[in-house]
């Protein structure tokens, strides 16, 4: 005894229940309460109260008796001036099953989340909340929060064995509470104070205790979608994403966010309204910094308290289901802050990052790398992967910063990293976990999509695990999209020098399920809004936007567009404030928005614009020559073998009489003009179309000749 109470006065005790609640006693029973601050302790029998006696000024009570009291027992305690009731922490056994914890261990408890964290439960009729976690490096963990004053001394939890889990059940707590986990390192004795890494809701920053969640009440109206996604065949389905950060979509007056609801009732329908498929996300996993737009996540499993409760975000969700548009979050296993209260050194080792800083350390982001060869580190993301789209309905994940977790050596010097066992420069357990989270999300959420942020040439990417590939379902065509805006800034005059840029790109088109992205990271950090990169004066600024548009919309693979691309926004985006929705009211950048609305619904309707986004087929060139007057003219192709004509000039001349080969004999119609009138620009087209020649013209029997709008695009359809 001497030994166990003096570990347990020190805050060092590994296994406080061997020593507290009620126990064995030569003449009985004993039963031991550790109250520092109390004076006085009662145990609450059916008939009567037994006073406590105090044994140890440091705070150790002790009942002896030759009848055991019932379980759960109650205690009456005094300290100071208050006098309170509890149902003693140390009179239940343990609740967390071996079989969880081993799954826990072999990183295969894929909905850990349900078993670790803090829930609200009931135990032998006893209503308060179980926590677990996981600190095998730790001597002793604690419960710490505002029911205890914070104090780690007093609600020490139970070892697990070897599992390195903890847990305890203090009854009487209840959703709302406020918690963190206080951990002493075994082999240094410092003492930390950390958040808890499952925990599924957070106070409002800059605070950062995790709070007990309330159970969710919301009822959801989404199982036509649910059903419909599973049978999907997304493969050859539209989809256009609009990438939006929740945060600066919109703002109230007084500067505070939207939250969940609100944005329900305004993002939803006018996203809907534009034509788009998709919302994605960017990362409403907790962080504390509103400058680092999520992507330094501290809360895997919460979302933000920024913008309500997990039910306001499922009643976004639900929302966007109900109009028809899929939801994506941006999510980031890439990497995690160093904040000293988060994951960071954890139990005081390095426990969710590698110890080497070579292997461990992000040097560009000043985050730490997880440590992906460790079975507990894999099932804990692999388990929030399951968490979104299991508890959010969400469709599915794109994945930030894959090509930084691929490569070992990734924005290194030659000796500032370790190769692999093979003497390879490959991440070889970040591939299994990629592989892995990937094999998950398609087995077993039919219809749900992984996309990777990959901005390297690794390859297959996009394909079956089981043919070796990563496991994608797409990949962001970054090599298309530095190309093409590098490009699209250029003088006019100088475009002839730079056609290659726009019609390299067909090369590898069809080697992954591409997405064509102008998202957040181009119009940010002194890049400018897409307005913004365009050359020449206002006028050629608008009819290039609409065009670049145009083109994005007509090029094989699926669509992205950060907020603000649509109507063309000004200055380029800050999170400190949110888009300037007035410019709407000024007729280009309506035009623009008219101009990006027709665009979506036209890819969205007209299979020739989606259906072989992701195959050759479905392309073929008419004249990608035309260097000289930097045209392009394409055709697009659904499997029924209807077509698309579209038609491309990047300069600001008119070309009339331009003759291109048909795809077909007969009518074709001008669908779609970015110069119309109603998107702000001169009108300058083919009318209601044009009527095929039997003239022979670049490989075609047939030919049309066209009237190309200055820095404008057209799309021809026969009806």
């Amino acid at each position: 005894m001497p030994q166990s109470l003096e570990r347990l006065l020190s805050a060092r005790h590994h296994d406080p229940f061997a020593f507290l609640g009620l126990h064995p006693a030569p003449e009985g029973w004993v039963l031991r309460v550790f109250r520092p601050a109390a004076s006085r302790i009662t145990l609450l029998l059916a008939d009567a109260g037994v006073e406590l006696t105090k044994v140890d000024a440091g705070g150790l009570f002790e009942w002896r008796g030759k009848l055991a009291p019932p379980r759960p027992w109650r205690l009456a305690i005094e300290e100071g001036k208050h006098r309170f009731e509890i149902t003693d922490p140390y009179a239940f056994g343990p609740l967390l099953s071996d079989q969880e914890m081993y799954l826990f261990n072999e990183g295969k408890l894929l909905e850990a989340w349900r078993s670790l964290g803090g829930h609200s439960i009931q135990v032998d009729g006893v209503d308060g909340v179980r926590f677990a976690v996981w600190a095998p490096n730790a001597e002793r963990v604690s419960v710490v929060g505002g029911f205890n004053n914070w104090d780690g001394r007093i609600h020490a939890m139970r070892a697990r064995g070897g599992s390195g889990i903890w847990e305890l059940f203090i009854p009487g707590l209840a959703a709302g509470d406020l918690y963190k986990f206080e951990i002493r390192n075994r082999d240094t004795g410092a003492v930390m104070v950390k958040a808890d890494p499952f925990a599924r809701q957070f106070e409002m920053r800059p605070s950062n205790a995790a709070v007990v969640p309330a159970a969710s009440t919301h009822a959801w109206n989404d199982s036509e979608w649910m059903h419909g996604r599973a049978k999907r065949d997304w493969l050859h389905s539209a989809m256009n994403i609009y990438e939006i950060h929740a945060g600066s979509w919109k703002l109230h007056a007084d500067g505070t966010f939207y939250n969940w609801r609100e944005l329900a009732d305004t993002l939803v329908p006018y996203a809907a309204d534009m034509g788009y498929t998709h919302i994605e996300l960017m990362p409403v996993t907790e962080h504390p910094l509103d400058a680092s737009w999520g992507y330094q996540t501290t809360g895997y499993f919460a979302p933000s308290s920024r913008f309500g409760s997990a039910d306001d975000f499922r009643h976004f969700v639900d929302a966007c289901h109900r109009a028809g548009l899929g939801v994506l979050l941006d999510w980031v296993p890439g990497h995690f802050p160093m904040d000293a209260w988060a994951l960071a050194r954890f139990d005081g080792t390095a426990l969710f990052e590698h110890e080497d800083p070579r292997l461990g350390v992000h040097q560009d982001w000043g985050t730490y790398i997880f440590n992906y060869g460790r079975a507990e580190i894999k099932g804990f993301l692999l388990s929030s992967a399951h968490y979104w789209l299991s508890e959010f309905h969400l469709d599915g994940l794109r994945v930030d910063a894959v090509a930084s977790m691929l490569y070992l050596d990734y924005s290194r010097k030659h000796d500032e990293w370790l190769p692999n066992k093979y003497g390879g420069r490959e991440n070889l357990d970040a591939i299994d976990f990629l592989r892995d989270m990937n094999a998950m999300v398609h087995e077993r959420f039919p219809g749900a999509l992984t996309i990777a942020e990959e901005s390297t040439a690794w390859p297959m990417v996009s394909r079956p695990v089981y043919l070796g590939g990563l496991g994608f379902s797409m990949k962001w065509n970054m090599g298309w999209m530095n190309d093409t805006l590098a490009y699209i800034q250029q003088d006019p005059i100088y475009r002839r020098y730079n056609h290659n840029n726009l019609t390299f790109g067909q090369l590898y088109a069809y080697t992954e399920n591409f997405v064509l992205p102008f998202s957040h990271d181009e119009v940010v950090h002194g890049k400018n809004s897409l307005l913004g990169k365009m050359p020449g004066d206002a006028w050629q600024k608008f009819a290039n936007l609409r065009l670049l548009l145009t083109y994005q919309t007509c090029s094989p693979g699926k669509k992205l567009n950060f907020m603000g691309n649509e109507f063309g926004q000004g200055r380029e985006w800050s999170e400190q404030w949110g888009l300037d929705w007035n410019l709407m009211e000024i007729d280009w950048h309506s035009g623009v928005n008219k101009a990006a609305r027709d665009l979506n619904r036209l890819y969205r309707d007209l299979p020739p614009l989606h259906d072989l986004d992701f195959e050759f087929e479905g392309f073929a060139w008419i004249d990608c020559h035309d260097a000289d007057q930097s045209i392009l003219v394409f055709q697009r192709r659904d499997r029924q073998g209807r077509a698309v004509v579209v038609a491309l000039n990047f300069t600001p001349v008119v070309r009339t009489g331009y003759r291109i080969g048909a795809p077909a004999a007969g009518f074709w119609r001008e669908i779609f003009n970015s110069d119309s009138g109603l998107y702000g620009g001169g009108n300058i087209g083919n009318g209601a179309g044009l009527m095929s020649e039997d003239q022979a013209w670049m490989g075609y029997p047939s030919s049309l000749v066209i009237t190309l709008p200055p820095l404008g695009g057209i799309i021809l359809h026969q009806d």
